[in-house]
């Protein structure tokens, strides 16, 4: 019986034995991954074609089959390459690596390098170790104008601090890119021409800063999404916003015919309220055919009317506000609003003279910065007009 009883104990144990040795290591079988390679390709005015590589860690036995998208970063889909929401690829057995062609779409714009990303999912017979790839589109245009990009190293400046008031916000462009806590672009066309029939496509690459100092916004002429000239308007809305107190902007202005550079801001219920009822106050304005002369207004609304009052401030002699740095403010206070160029005050508005329900300008308002191209105040350029023209800013100053 204890032969017996011996022989049934160890039978389990040999069967057991022999089936672990008939059952493959699933440990010690090959793990095949993906990985796509980050590209990088030329822009030429022509389309071309940006290739990278899908690979494999080792020779798949089987189709290696996964999807891949492309998704957008600081190149635009539609704009600078031709998206694609999902694709297939397939690396056959016994190959390790297959491409993927990407559209560049060229043209002949001066801009930054641009870049988007390419991701692959859905994979079947491997995993994935490296499923995205950045794509970098490198710009090969350069502004081909005459007009050479010239600070001026003269003209007013104005003081660090007021009697009674304190700096709560300023922006003194010594970064090397646009503050993006502080500014925001708006881009497009706008609706019917940003409301006065302007001519440009306004976009962030328009917009730089030279030696860690100067905010440059360049209006060019170039064919861009349908239209002929380009630009840039930045805003503070919801990252800086003011009631009452002294604001003082010192820039250089473009000029030439159909050239409008402004600095001017809107009320911070502009969403909600809508235009003329937010109110906007111009602290100043340029007719880019009359150098020497700028503009302050404001913009309201009157019995469901749109209200507004102007003052213009004109250099005298040969003088202008293109060669030389100039101080735009306004003086912002809750009874009136002075506008000034170089401290020297040209117009003043007294806001308590508005019943409550007219008068804005007893709200937050936000700044904005841009130079419009064409449009139904200044006209539109002509033969006569030099491109790019540059708004030069050396900075922002609000005291409270």
């Amino acid at each position: 019986m204890s032969t017996i009883r011996s022989i049934l104990i160890l039978l389990p144990i040999l069967m057991f034995a022999c089936c672990s040795e008939d059952e493959p290591e699933e440990n010690n079988m090959p793990s095949i991954s993906l990985s796509l390679a980050d590209a990088s390709v030329e822009e030429e005015n022509e389309n071309v074609q940006l290739s990278l590589i899908a690979s494999l860690s080792q020779v798949s036995e089987s189709n290696v089959v996964f999807s891949y998208s492309t998704l957008a970063g600081t190149a635009a889909e539609g704009i600078d390459y031709i998206g694609v929401q999902e694709a297939q690829i397939i690396i056959p057995a016994g190959q390790t690596e297959q491409t993927i062609n990407i559209t560049i779409l060229g043209d002949e714009l001066d801009e930054q390098d641009e870049t988007f990303q390419v991701l692959a999912f859905n994979l079947s017979n491997a995993t994935i170790a490296d499923g995205e790839a950045e794509c970098k589109i490198i710009d090969d245009d350069s502004n081909t104008s005459n007009q050479e990009l010239i600070i001026p190293d003269s003209g007013f400046t104005s003081p660090d601090s007021y009697p009674n008031k304190q700096l709560v916000w300023s922006d003194e462009f010594q970064q090397a890119n646009v503050d993006e806590n502080s500014w925001s672009f708006e881009t497009g066309t706008g609706s019917g021409g940003w409301g006065n029939n302007e001519a440009q496509y306004y976009r962030e690459e328009n917009t730089y800063i030279v030696n860690e100092e100067f905010l440059v916004i360049e209006a060019r002429e170039e064919p861009f999404a349908g239209n002929s000239y380009t630009s840039s308007r930045m805003i503070t809305e919801d990252k800086q916003e003011f009631q009452y107190g002294r604001i003082d902007v010192r820039a250089a202005l473009p000029k030439g015919q159909g050239i409008w550079p402004a600095i001017w801001m809107l009320g911070a219920n502009f969403r909600s309220a809508g235009w003329p009822a937010c109110g906007e106050v111009d602290i100043m304005e340029l007719l880019g055919h009359q150098s020497n002369r700028v503009y302050g207004s404001l913009h309201y609304r009157n019995e469901d009317t749109h209200a507004f009052t102007t003052s213009s401030k004109i250099l005298q002699g040969d003088n202008n506000f293109h060669d030389q740095f100039h101080v735009f403010s306004i003086d912002w206070k809750e009874d009136e609003i002075r506008f000034l160029v170089d401290d020297e005050q040209y117009g003043i508005y007294p806001t308590h003279e508005l019943s409550d329900e007219e008068n804005p300008f007893n709200k937050p308002f936000f700044l904005i910065l841009n130079v419009a191209v064409g449009g139904d105040w200044p006209g539109y350029p002509d033969q006569s007009t030099a491109f790019p023209q540059r708004m030069i800013v050396d900075y922002v100053r609000v005291f409270q």
